[in-house]
């Protein structure tokens, strides 16, 4: 079946007819259908709506309108004091944001109202910095919310005169004013994913062109690949755009830059393992279709099987309930979906048009074709020595040292898997920007002028029967994070609830606030329990930015607990069905898991000891696994494919160490390129990419280089017949070939 298949799409009349549909398909869904980056939505809820910071929010932003909202902080600051001219352009802002709202604009305090008195009042100490506060509507769009600060920071350089937003913070004497909060700080996120798939997208083709020509030092042969991925992101594209534009899906800047990575990365691989075998089987049969058909028949379950498993794990991502990793999987999923079928359509189709030309200047011959070339140029032909091969060497030292290597493999996984223990993770969003990023330089000037919990108060909110009992504040402000407590304001809308604002006295982002979150509820509802309120704790609610992080975190751990064990599970099937052997499929996956352990470890060396990071984004660890044991057991079944087919032909440590060798060049390319393009990541200026490139692209290489080669061929040498239990080993009796001595 599968070799009809293969003679359907690469047939010497149906290959023109296979690249044309993938001609049409692209190019009628390209011009009906938006781009998905034209659907981007940066600015979508990542919490779900019953989160305790969610429904604190709504009870606020219901109850006490003036303290909810999007606040952007106008951070005004000139060493050695403001003076007079500076209050003056603050309450012409004002004045001017007053008279003429900005779109989403929900309050601003109304300075030109105020004395000049009164605002050196709300400076701080040191007279040198102040700040006004705008708020905007809670879901505004991040492009409306972007426009707004623009806006605002036209209507100051005019005002002033000068462009502040450009004048350094530690200036001397000059005026600096930058933007800081939520809003500034997710306009600063969106910013720095703004022309990111393009950026990555580009670096990501010149990096695997460059990688291809050094690999196989063929210019056509080169191309083929990005042509394949290129046709398969054509049709993933405008199909994402169409089904975020109709409300399916949500799509965001991150997604489509990790999909462009991965679609690059993985795409080239299997085009790779289809181009191999086809080379593999030139060598041996002269004819192109009847190569073609081998090929397919060869290497489509290897792929198909890879294919789905990374479709799968990844199509997983659905059931977390954090937004942000939910938005992940149907873009994700499909883009490997499209390109599995594009390897296995397309690209046979392409080799089949352009022949044996597609490895020029070096084309794979038969020994006779080879014998006769060389008659033909006068020249001796020399048989090249397969045992001298690099795969080769390495296929014979996993025959005679099975344990040896086991064992050293182990010890080195495992030492870099320990390291892996002590991680720090963090949730802390402004860690993950540039130092020079001006949400960034706006609350180092915060927290040096004020408690840097000014960037993001927590407001608490309680619901008492008569007046809010008193000690609530008192409650509130004995916790040692607590720099202080704002007056209680009573909800005009329902005088039964009274509001706090809360001021830490450290980064509102940082693990310690979080921690402090549920801290700062019991104190409130054991102030209402002295009071006599019934059930206290179903009438206290903690609102704001820490609030929502700690929310973050609590849900960032549920979805550990559940998505991993689902992904192993469903690689647990898929090889089981695939290669009806339990043992192989448990160290399989046993190995696969231990490398992503492992990988974690170094990345954490890497990045703490060297780079000197402090602690990794919360959402690495999830993301990093569900991309490595999906991609790195791609590998383990491509190398185990050969083995179990070359089984039947010859006695078992024989097919090891041939399979060893024949998956060997095409396994090592094809981890260099993924662990290049996720290495592409890191030149983004996001930590959280960062960190996930390094922490990936490390994983890769463990798998390509130490699991792959040595691990797996080693167990499974190790194994012998029990290796295929409870299925049939079905190993050949034929007389081993010399394994080396």
């Amino acid at each position: 079946m599968l070799e009809k298949m293969g003679a359907w799409f690469a047939g010497p009349r149906t290959r023109w007819l296979t690249l044309i549909v993938w001609i049409a398909v692209a190019a009628i869904l390209t011009l009906t259908l938006p781009a998905v980056g034209d659907k981007e939505k940066n600015n979508a809820p990542n919490l779900p709506e019953d989160s305790p910071s969610v429904v604190a929010g709504e009870l606020i932003k219901e109850h006490f309108p003036n303290e909810s909202g999007l606040p952007a902080l106008l951070v005004w600051h000139r060493e050695g004091g403001l003076n007079e001219q500076d209050y003056g352009h603050m309450q012409a802002l004002t004045a001017e944001l007053a008279a003429t709202p900005l779109e989403g604009q929900e309050s601003v305090i109304p300075l030109h109202e105020m004395p000049a008195p009164a605002l050196m009042g709300m400076a701080s100490e040191d007279g040198g910095t102040f700040v006004l506060p705008v708020s905007f509507e809670t879901y505004l769009d991040t492009e409306i919310v972007k426009e707004n600060i623009h806006a605002m920071q036209e209507s100051i350089e005019r005002l002033t005169g000068v462009k502040p937003f450009e004048t350094a913070i530690d200036s001397a004497s000059a005026l600096s004013v930058r933007f800081s909060g939520p809003a500034a700080i997710g306009v600063d996120a969106t910013g720095l994913f703004e022309n990111a798939d393009f950026v990555l997208m580009l670096a990501t083709v010149l990096l695997v062109l460059v990688l291809l020509l050094l690999i196989y030092r063929s210019p056509i042969l080169a191309f083929i690949p990005l042509v394949g991925v290129g046709f398969a992101y054509a049709v993933t594209s405008p199909i994402l755009g169409w089904m975020a534009g109709e409300g399916w899906i949500t799509v965001d800047g991150q997604a489509i830059a990790i999909m462009t990575v991965l679609l690059f990365g993985a795409g080239t691989d299997y085009c790779l393992f289809f181009i191999t075998r086809f080379r593999q089987e030139l060598e041996r049969e002269g004819s192109r279709w009847t190569a073609l058909k081998r090929s397919y028949k060869n290497a489509t379950g290897a792929i198909a099987m890879s294919g789905f498993t990374v479709v799968l794990s990844l199509f997983a991502l659905l059931f977390a309930k954090y937004g942000a990793v939910h938005r992940f999987a149907v873009p994700f999923s499909l883009s490997i979906l499209i390109m599995m079928i594009a390897s296995l359509t397309l690209v046979p189709a392409l080799l089949s048009i352009i022949g044996k030309a597609s490895f020029y200047p070096f084309i794979p011959r038969t020994e006779e074709e080879a014998r006769a070339l060389a008659a033909a140029k006068g020249k001796t032909y020399v048989r090249k020595d397969p045992e001298r091969k690099v795969g080769a060497k390495v296929g014979s030292l996993v025959v005679r040292k099975p344990w040896t290597v086991v064992i050293v493999c182990l010890v080195l996984l495992g030492s870099l898997a320990s390291f892996a223990l002590p991680v720090k993770y963090t949730y802390d969003l402004l860690s993950t920007f540039p130092d020079d990023m001006p949400s960034v330089e706006g609350f180092q000037v915060i927290s040096e002028a004020y408690a840097p919990g000014e960037l993001a108060p927590v407001t608490v909110v309680v619901r008492s029967d008569g007046e809010a009992p008193a000690d609530v504040a008192a409650k509130l402000s004995e916790h040692r994070l607590v720099d202080h407590v704002g007056e209680p304001v009573v909800s005009d809308s329902d005088p039964g609830l009274t509001s706090y604002s809360v001021v830490f006295n450290v980064n509102p982002y940082q693990q310690e606030a979080m921690d402090a979150i549920p801290e700062l509820k019991e104190a409130a509802a054991s102030a209402l329990a002295g009071a006599g309120a019934l059930e206290p704790k179903n009438n206290v609610w903690v609102g704001g930015q820490t609030a929502e992080q700690h929310d973050t975190q609590l849900i960032t751990t549920q979805d550990n607990e559940l998505i991993i064990p689902i992904v192993i599970g469903l690689i647990v099937v898929l090889l089981l069905a695939y290669l009806r052997s339990i043992t192989a499929t448990v160290y399989l996956v046993a190995t696969v898991l231990l490398s992503y352990a492992a990988a974690l470890g170094l990345g954490w060396v890497i990045l703490h000891y060297v780079m000197g990071v402090d602690a990794i984004q919360g959402s690495i660890p999830l993301y990093a696994f569900v991309f490595l044991i999906a991609l790195g057991e791609d590998y383990n079944i491509f190398m185990i494919s050969s083995i179990w087919q070359k089984r039947k032909e010859m006695p078992l440590l024989q097919a090891i160490k041939e399979g060893v060798a024949e998956t060997g060049g095409v396994i090592t390319s094809a981890g260099l390129i993924l662990a290049a393009t996720f290495a592409v990541l890191a030149t983004l200026p996001i930590q959280v990419l960062v960190q996930f490139g390094l922490i990936t692209a490390i994983g890769v290489l463990m798998d390509t280089f130490i699991v792959r080669p040595f691990l797996v061929p080693a167990i499974t040498a190790i194994l012998g017949k029990r290796a295929f239990w409870p299925g049939k080993a079905d190993i050949s009796t034929a007389k081993p070939k010399e394994l080396g001595k």
